[in-house]
C-alpha cells in the first residue's frame, strides 16, 4: 500500500505514514500472539541506578559497575537489580615501581631469595579493581574427639592392676608362667564432644575465571572499606565486572566457612570425628579491591604474584 497523501510505499496495514505522518485509514493488523513475559529490565535497557548512564553488559556478566560513577547492578532471579551496598578498599600502591618494591621486600629474606629477584624480569604487570562478594556468615560446628589423656590413663591403670594381681597370685614362685584372668571392670569412654563457633565476613571472588584471587590464608583489611567512589580509582585502572551472582557466592561462602570450622576443630583436638556444622548466611555486599597482578620470569619459570594494593602486602604467589 501507498500513503494517500505523499505516495510513499508502506507495509500493508500501516496506520500512519513514516514519511509524512499522515493517517492512512487502514485497519489495524491483528495483535501478535502472546509472548513470554519480558524481564523488568532487558540488558539493552539497563541504566545506571545512580547516574542514569547506559550500561552495556557482556554475555555472561552478572555483576556490572557503571564506568561513569561506579553504581552497580546484579542479575538475580528477579532480573537486574541495584546493589544496595557497594564498597571499596582504596589503592595505596598506585604505580609499578611501588608494586615492585613490595615484591622485593617480600622476597628480601635471604641471599638466595634476593638473587632470584635480581635475575627475574617482569613479563606482565597491571592494577585492577577486582570484585568480591562479602558474605556475612555465622557458623556453629559440633564434633566428637577422643580424649587421649583419659584413654591412656585407663590403659595404664589396667596394666598396673594386672601386674599387682598377677604378682600376688604367683606367690613369689620362680620360673614358669601362670595365666591370670584380669577383670578390669567397665571400659572408660574417652570420647568427648565440643563446639566451635565463628562469625565471618567472608570474601568470595565474583569472577569465576579468577580463582587465583580467592583469599585462602589471607585477610583483607575490611575494617578500612568505604562506600565506592569512582574518584578514588587511579586513572587507567579498570573496574572489573563479575559473572558470579550473589546466590552462588553465598553457597561458596558456606562451603569455605564449613571447611574453616572443620580445620579449627582439628587444630584444637586430635582424633576428631562426626563433624557437623550449621552455617547461616546473610545478604552480602559488593567490594572492589585494588590488586596488582605481576608475572615474573626467571630461567624460563614464570611466577604470578598478587599484591593487595591497599595494605601493600603480597597476597600469594603461584608458580
Amino acid at each position: 500500500m501507498n500513503c494517500p497523501k505523499c505516495g510513499t510505499a508502506l507495509p500493508d496495514g500501516a496506520k500512519f505514514c513514516f514519511a509524512c505522518g499522515s493517517a492512512t485509514g487502514a485497519a489495524a493488523p491483528p495483535p501478535p500472539p502472546p509472548a513470554a513475559e519480558k524481564p523488568a529490565m532487558a540488558p539493552q535497557d539497563l541504566k545506571c541506578p545512580a547516574c542514569g548512564a547506559p550500561i552495556h553488559p557482556v554475555f555472561g556478566e552478572m555483576v556490572i559497575s557503571c564506568e561513569y560513577c561506579g553504581g552497580s547492578v546484579t542479575l538475580g532471579g528477579a532480573g537486574w537489580t541495584e546493589i544496595s551496598k557497594h564498597t571499596m578498599l582504596t589503592a595505596k600502591v598506585t604505580d609499578e615501581a611501588s608494586a615492585m618494591r613490595v615484591i622485593h621486600d617480600y622476597l628480601d629474606v635471604g641471599f638466595l631469595q634476593r638473587h632470584a629477584f635480581e635475575e627475574s624480569k617482569v613479563v606482565e604487570q597491571r592494577l585492577s579493581f577486582v570484585p568480591f562478594w562479602v558474605i556475612p556468615v555465622s557458623a556453629s560446628t559440633n564434633f566428637v574427639y577422643q580424649d587421649v589423656a583419659t584413654s591412656v590413663g585407663s590403659t595404664v591403670g589396667t596394666m598396673v592392676a594386672a601386674e599387682v594381681i598377677g604378682g600376688a597370685l604367683m606367690g613369689g614362685r620362680r620360673g614358669g608362667f601362670v595365666p591370670v584372668p584380669i577383670m578390669t571392670g567397665p571400659v572408660v569412654n574417652s570420647n568427648r564432644q565440643a563446639t566451635v563457633t565463628g562469625n565471618y565476613e567472608y570474601p568470595v571472588i565474583a569472577v569465576k575465571g579468577m580463582t587465583l584471587y580467592q583469599p585462602k590464608n589471607y585477610q583483607f583489611a575490611l575494617q578500612d572499606r568505604s562506600f565506592f567512589d569512582r574518584k578514588e580509582v587511579p586513572e587507567g585502572a579498570p573496574i572489573l565486572n563479575g559473572d558470579l551472582g550473589e546466590d552462588a557466592a553465598k553457597h561458596s561462602a558456606q562451603a569455605y566457612v564449613t571447611q574453616l570450622q572443620s580445620e579449627e576443630a582439628h587444630r584444637q583436638h586430635h582424633m576428631v570425628s562426626k563433624v557437623e556444622s550449621k552455617v547461616d548466611v546473610s545478604e552480602g555486599e559488593l567490594l572492589h579491591v585494588p590488586i596488582w597482578y605481576v608475572q615474573l620470569e626467571r630461567k624460563g619459570q614464570k611466577t604470578a604474584v598478587l599484591i593487595d594494593a591497599h595494605s601493600a602486602r603480597v597476597m600469594q604467589t603461584v608458580a
